[in-house]
């Protein structure tokens, strides 16, 4: 339903933009939203967006960095991911949220999107 894309690999400083497309619209008026898992530790929020892109939330220590944007034409979902570092290594999934507000938590995402991995080199 979810399908995720653009991750790879990229050195530190650098950027990339994920992609999530909903093959089964149900993003719809829902928020949608990004979290990441990296080796050895739980799934973190990394950001999300409401239903009409007028809300968004990102986790504190990627403001500045991060940009997720959606476009409901393509249902579509993007994270822009700039000055990229080695911690940011991790595997990201989209999601979709029960809300149309926001995905605070992993207990309010309804759906889940397969991963893409990111890793950043040093």
């Amino acid at each position: 339903q979810l399908q995720a894309s653009g991750g790879g690999l990229v050195q530190a400083g650098g950027s990339l933009r994920l992609s999530c497309v909903d093959s089964r619209r149900t993003f719809s008026n829902n928020a949608v939203g990004w979290f990441r898992q990296a080796p050895g530790k739980e799934r973190e929020f990394v950001a999300s967006i409401s239903w009409n892109g007028g809300r968004t939330n990102y986790a504190d220590s990627l403001k500045g960095r991060f940009t997720i944007s959606r476009d409901r034409v393509k249902n579509t979902v993007y994270l822009q991911m700039d000055s990229l570092k080695p911690e940011d290594t991790a595997t990201y999934y989209c999601a979709s949220g029960r809300s149309s507000l926001g995905i605070p938590t992993l207990s309010d995402v309804r759906y889940w999107g397969q991963g893409t991995q990111v890793t950043v080199s040093s």
